[in-house]
């Protein structure tokens, strides 16, 4: 078994930095990057930026120009990696934006420029300048630019494992995909240091014992009875410096655990990402994915029959009319018009250890359940579900089979829930309709009295 996805670790990505960044690794150690001692313009720039902090630590003015102009000069960058004149006049607009890193965040022309460069063959490699651009992005104190290298963590996370799992085990060399690895790591690296060491602890009430509303009739006896226990919701996090094999599950889920926490700020189209990829990742359609449902359940029927069409390699209509342009039409860039097999945008099937399926279930949930989704992330998402809980139940993975299930059901009450909600909708709407409606007005009686 091989240490690393490829020949060239996490650690080469050091070693090939793109022309106009500072070379910097987060692969090197758990701590941030430091500035190559070599580089006297590196050198310069620290020294600059240490002046002008000692000058107005606490001038928001200050703070708020020098966050717009670093979000820029990232911008910028950007426009010339890409070198396409559309996209550069595009990505221009948005730098002249009051807010250019949220901008950027909420464009869907940048994200489907990004997309169709980092789903091409070649990229992912550790001199891919858009890793470089995405992994320096991180680097840099701003969280609304971090929220913009969140975004694309589930075509990152996707491409990688679905590449690195599809490869065939005679294959002479592995690609080197130490640019995705580098992006990964570097998240990993942040929330390590950020949990200094100690694990993640969930409260668990005791069920045995009466509630705070409720007055017990006895006093307990036993001081340790009524307490509640604690459980481990993930281990202390050790450092790394690469992505080794045995921990390449644990790295992915560590960074699909830090996007849940900023899932509220991603846009739509970064999560049905996500959710495309959980549905290829389980594998494809089978019979026990479909057992919770009813048949006249149209909108997730729908859902199965595109994920079905992806997969023959057949074009379909986006799901989301916003962003039709996210498509990726060209064949050779593994996009979703290309074929079943090279499509890597939509991923393949690969292992899925509860390191990695725990984190991808709560994005699901939200994906699921949150009511300021629109119905294409939830439709998707409930496609994803129940191909996991299909995996499961062949995988005969006990947490997984009453996790997605769950999942299940809470969708199927939501929906329930959602259609007799229109269905009174439609029915006051229609009585109303109806009041407002001036009707004929009736011929008065006459009544013929004889005398």
């Amino acid at each position: 078994m091989h240490q690393s996805s490829s020949p060239h670790s996490a650690m080469d990505f050091h070693h090939h930095p793109p022309a106009g960044n500072s070379p910097s690794s987060s692969t090197s150690s758990s701590s941030s990057t430091t500035p190559n001692p070599n580089s006297s313009s590196a050198a310069a720039a620290v020294a600059t930026a240490a002046i002008t902090s000692s000058s107005a630590p606490s001038d928001p003015m200050h703070s708020w120009w020098e966050s717009i102009s670093k979000a820029r000069s990232r911008i910028h960058s950007l426009s010339s990696i890409l070198d396409d004149p559309s996209v550069s006049l595009s990505l221009s607009s948005l730098a002249d934006s009051d807010r250019p890193a949220l901008s950027l965040l909420s464009s869907p022309h940048a994200y489907a420029a990004l997309s169709s460069a980092l789903s091409s063959p070649l990229s992912g490699s550790g001199s891919d300048p858009l890793c470089h651009w995405l992994y320096d992005t991180f680097l840099s104190s701003d969280p609304h630019l971090r929220l913009v290298v969140f975004s694309f963590l589930p075509l990152i996370s996707g491409l990688y494992l679905s590449r690195i799992h599809s490869l065939s085990s005679d294959s002479p060399s592995l690609p080197s995909l130490a640019g995705f690895e580098a992006v990964l790591l570097a998240i990993y690296t942040a929330e390590a240091k950020s949990r200094a060491g100690k694990p993640v602890l969930v409260s668990v009430p005791d069920l045995s014992q009466p509630s705070l509303y409720h007055t017990p009739r006895q006093k307990i006896s036993n001081p340790n009875l009524g307490k509640n226990s604690v459980g481990v919701l993930s281990p202390p996090l050790e450092p790394q410096i690469a992505v080794k094999s045995t921990k390449r599950a644990s790295i992915v889920g560590v960074a699909l655990d830090c996007y849940y926490k900023q899932i509220s700020q991603m846009p739509a189209w970064s999560k049905l990402d996500f959710c495309r990829f959980v549905a290829a990742w389980a594998g494809r359609e089978c019979a026990c994915e479909r057992q919770f449902d009813d048949d006249d359940d149209d909108s997730v029927v729908s859902r199965f029959s595109e994920i079905r069409c992806l997969e023959n390699g057949d074009r379909i209509e986006d799901v989301v009319d916003n962003i039709a342009q996210l498509r990726i039409e060209n064949g050779g860039s593994g996009g979703v018009g290309s074929s079943g097999e090279n499509s890597d945008s939509i991923g393949s099937r690969i292992p899925l250890p509860w390191e990695l399926l725990q984190p991808a279930l709560r994005i699901l949930g939200h994906c699921l359940l949150a009511p300021l989704n629109s119905q294409d992330v939830k439709d998707m998402a409930a496609v994803a579900v129940r191909r996991l809980y299909a995996r499961a139940s062949h995988d005969l993975v006990p947490q997984a089979i009453l996790a997605t299930r769950s999942l299940i059901q809470l969708d199927k009450r939501s929906r329930a829930d959602a259609k007799a909600a229109a269905a009174a909708a439609a029915i006051v709407a229609n009585s109303s309709s109806n009041a407002n409606t001036p009707s004929k007005a009736k011929k008065p009686e006459i009544l013929l009295v004889s005398k």
